[in-house]
């Protein structure tokens, strides 16, 4: 198995977070474990995106330790060794000797962990581990009176991508516009959401692929259910279809949506929403620029999805009533867009660095190299009873989302190949029939 990155690469990490620790440190990073599905059936294993970063490992019960005395910095990466029985059933891992590739000082034996580690906290002064993913590693750092989490260091480092981070986004990006894309060609009146469903994951699979999260296929009124997970009702004619999907290489993700009419054509109701939505969705995009704060999408966003609401009636006030609060805006345009404009993507879909907008631990402004989603959106659910909805758009849930990289030169829409426009979106709905 080849490591996605140059050795250098995570090297230059690992250095760069030891820059920030105290002498006398070790970092117990593991990976994720198994989880039991039904009884002797596992989840799927993904490994975790702090061990994937650190030095690349992606089998399952690995985990990274290093420590510092001195201003040496020494590393081992602790693996199941090869076994011959469960490799008949499992298949062969890269055990002890074939992990020295890994860019380590060392590799041991997992079997060795316990006593290893125990000895290198009797000589370090700080212990750093991340508690609540190993169970075994954090019984054993239950010994130490005070441990310290590496997170506050490691997660501004993740904000800021490399070149080669950025190349596995774009491709990525690309694999998820174009199932979304074959999706729309291959959809139909009547079809189960669970069908376009299988469309898009399928395509993802056919690029050597997964999904990055569960998909989200809500046809009609479901489309205002922001998680809808079902997945398994009929779209009607005349109904749109919210699909909020994304894929992953080599553990980097896209997250894109898009909403399209299963009949291939919009209704005006359908076109008036859609219209505001893609309008708030392309400024957000365009305040990505560097140097600008954090938040400033989504008061962008927040701003034309307000005013638009009022000019279509929904709303009977002026634009500083709709948007509520000068810092929270938590007007009333947000009983139809309540969530947050945008997340940073990575290694995680909601990638780590500062959480939505006005989040704790947020970047200040953004940077060259950082990666995020725009997503505005509008959603009028039938089914509310705290909330007047409107007749004429009773039942419409709309969301528009693409993966974006802010470059000094402007911003860069990673999932750009993905139709968006109505015109592009009417021609292609159906057209693989």
């Amino acid at each position: 198995m080849d490591l996605p990155f140059e050795t250098s690469e995570y090297t230059n990490r690992q250095e760069r977070l030891f820059s920030q620790l105290p002498d006398s440190s070790i970092i117990i990073i593991p990976t994720n474990e198994r989880k039991i599905r039904s009884n002797d059936v596992v989840y799927p294993f993904r490994p975790n995106s702090y061990i994937l970063y650190l030095c690349g490992w992606s089998e399952d019960e690995g985990v990274f330790v290093a420590h510092n005395q001195g201003g040496e910095v020494v590393s081992v990466l602790f693996v199941p060794p090869r076994d011959t029985n469960k490799e008949i059933w499992e298949g062969i891992r890269i055990g002890v000797d074939g992990a020295k590739s890994w860019p380590v000082s060392d590799t041991q034996s997992i079997e060795n962990i316990e006593t290893e580690i125990r000895k290198i906290m009797k000589k370090s002064s700080h212990v750093f581990t991340i508690p609540g993913i190993s169970k075994s590693i954090d019984n054993i750092c239950r010994e130490i009176d005070e441990i310290s989490d590496p997170r506050p260091m490691i997660d501004p480092m993740r904000r800021i991508k490399s070149e080669k981070e950025i190349q596995y986004m774009q491709e990525a990006a690309s694999i998820g516009s174009q199932a979304h894309k074959f999706a729309m060609e291959n959809a139909a009146p009547g079809m189960g959401e669970w069908e376009i469903q299988s469309s898009v994951e399928g395509y993802f699979m056919n690029s050597k692929s997964t999904w990055s999260f569960p998909s989200i296929v809500g046809g009609g009124s479901n489309a205002t259910v922001l998680h809808y997970k079902s997945n398994d009702c009929l779209v009607n004619n005349g109904d749109l279809v919210l699909v909020d999907a994304g894929c992953e290489v080599n553990g980097y993700a896209s997250d894109i949506t898009r909403t399209w009419p299963i009949s291939g054509s919009f209704t005006e109701p359908q076109k008036e929403i859609y219209e505001l939505v893609l309008k708030a969705e392309k400024a957000g995009i365009e305040a990505c620029q560097v140097g600008s704060p954090w938040s400033s999408m989504h008061r962008v966003v927040s701003e034309i999805i307000a005013q638009g609401l009022i000019d279509l009636g929904i709303l009977d006030c002026d634009l500083k009533e709709a948007l509520g609060d000068e810092t929270k805006l938590d007007g009333p345009f947000r009983n139809f867009f309540m969530h947050g404009t945008g997340h940073f993507l990575g290694l995680d879909v909601h990638d780590v660095g500062g959480g939505r907008q006005g989040d704790p631990g947020a970047p200040e402004t953004l940077e060259p190299g950082m990666v995020l989603t725009i997503e505005p959106g509008l959603y009028f659910a039938d089914w509310r009873e705290d909330i007047e909805i409107p007749e004429r758009y009773s039942g419409i849930g709309i969301r528009i989302e693409d993966d974006v990289l802010v470059t000094n030169d402007g911003p860069v829409v990673l999932s750009s190949s993905c139709p968006k426009e109505i015109s592009e979106i009417e021609n292609i709905v159906g057209s693989g029939f």
